[in-house]
């Protein structure tokens, strides 16, 4: 099978060079007279089109260029970024410095007694300038909750990301699930028209009862159904798939991946400790834990008294003044103790949700890790010998059939028996590959995003 992985650019590139072919042949259609050379045309166009049908229909992917693509085209990893964006935008607000306040009144004086009282008349001129200067504790505090809330929302992102790369590897599993078990149906379809085929002409020489050819037919429309049903589930499992990659992938990709794809990770004390450090929800919750923290500290040191600095100039038609002054308010009747209870109760509340969650990771991966360890033993239990006996079982059953020592029963019992072991060995595979998903899910392991070109 050709492997050819391309982009959605890639794509819209080839189809414009095909827009352009066509407006090229049309032209040269118009002056051409011998049939011919429009056929050699037709047959180049029609190549050109196959190759690219076929670019567009045999892409093929592996897990990490699979959860790669889905990461960059999701949108709900988008919205993520854009939230650590405006994160990293509040940290430049709460690192600017206040404005200054200026204020300027200009106007003509009037006299209203003879100039030998007043004098000459002239111009009035005023120049206020009021400039605040910051608490240096008041804006540190500030500052630093920004600077944590920007950890916070990476954390987030981080997050969203190792929800969607599990989800996507579940899914890509999933998939090839179904289709393992629509490959199978069909052989079990081919299996009982072979044993009904095999029936039927028995029958018709008058070797078996036609009681035998109804149940070998009812068994074929049985196994029929189940095969369509397995094939409908595999699709929709497709469907889920495109679905949650947000479009970017073509209708017609496949996966290159295997249920049998080895599961490998460290030991689980060495995962715990990984997973206390990596975890994006623990350091989502550190980071709000330490914004409000510094919240407190922000709300303690507003206490402290505001200073602005003072400056005014004053002219008019017999004085010119300069005034420099400082305005302080000072905090005598309320201290903000509602603002500082609130910010104190709310960093107790994330410092519990912290200890909860640290707990609940925990359990979490201990359950995950006894999935992996409980499919692991299945898979190693069926692949050890079961699935072997009832593929020999059968073998020998179609055998004594043939030679007609068994009977149709016998069959259909060990293809049965065949068939729940093959399905549970490969729901127990699929099992193995999502416990995996789960434990990187919990420790953040995914591949970063990026535009497979």
């Amino acid at each position: 099978m050709l492997r050819l992985t391309c982009s959605r650019n890639k794509l819209h590139y080839l189809s414009t060079i095909l827009y352009i072919f066509c407006i090229f042949y049309k032209g040269l259609m118009q002056t051409m007279q011998t049939f011919s050379l429009r056929y050699i045309f037709f047959i180049l166009f029609f190549i050109f089109y196959s190759t690219l049908l076929s670019a567009q229909e045999s892409t093929k992917l592996n897990i990490k260029e699979l959860q790669q693509l889905g990461l960059q085209a999701n949108g709900l990893v988008q919205a993520a970024r854009s939230q650590v964006d405006m994160a990293e935008a509040g940290v430049v607000a709460a690192s600017a410095y206040p404005n200054p306040n200026v204020s300027i009144k200009v106007g003509p004086q009037s006299k209203r007694l003879p100039v030998s009282v007043t004098g000459p008349a002239d111009n009035y001129r005023e120049v206020n300038v009021s400039q605040p200067i910051e608490n240096p504790f008041f804006r540190s505090a500030r500052i630093n909750s920004a600077e944590a809330l920007v950890d916070a929302r990476q954390a987030n992102l981080d997050q969203v990301r190792a929800d969607l790369a599990a989800q996507l590897r579940v899914r890509a599993y999933e998939l090839i699930l179904r289709q393992e078990q629509a490959q199978m149906e069909s052989n079990i379809y081919d299996l009982m028209k072979e044993i009904q085929r095999r029936i039927q002409v028995s029958v018709e020489v008058g070797e078996t009862a036609r009681f035998e050819l109804i149940r070998a037919d009812t068994e074929v429309l049985s196994a029929e159904n189940r095969m369509e049903a397995a094939k409908l589930n595999a699709e929709r499992a497709r469907v889920a798939l495109i679905q949650l990659a947000a479009g970017a992938l073509q209708s017609g990709f496949e996966i290159d991946a295997s249920l049998n794809d080895p599961v490998e990770f460290p030991s689980l004390e060495a995962l715990r400790q990984e997973i206390i450090e990596t975890n994006p929800d623990i350091q989502r919750l550190q980071a709000e834990q330490k914004s409000a923290d510094s919240r407190i500290d922000q709300e303690k040191a507003s206490v402290l008294p505001r200073v602005n600095i003072l400056y005014e100039n004053y002219h008019d038609a017999q004085f010119s003044t300069n005034v420099a002054g400082v305005n302080l308010e000072i905090p005598l009747f309320y201290r903000r103790r509602g603002e500082i209870d609130t910010a104190i109760y709310d960093s107790a509340r994330l410092r519990d949700t912290l200890e909860y969650r640290r707990f609940e990771i925990g359990q979490l991966l201990e359950s995950a890790w006894q999935a992996k360890e409980i499919a692991r033993r299945r898979v190693e239990m069926f692949e050890g010998g079961i699935v072997t006996e009832a593929q020999l079982a059968l073998s020998i059953a179609q055998t004594a059939y043939r030679l007609g020592e068994r009977g149709f029963i016998e069959v259909l019992d060990t293809q049965r028996v065949l068939r729940g072991v093959l399905g549970d060995l490969l729901q127990a595979r699929f099992e193995l590959q999502s416990a995996a998903a789960e434990i990187d899910r919990l420790r953040a392991h995914y591949p970063k995003e990026h535009i497979i070109e």
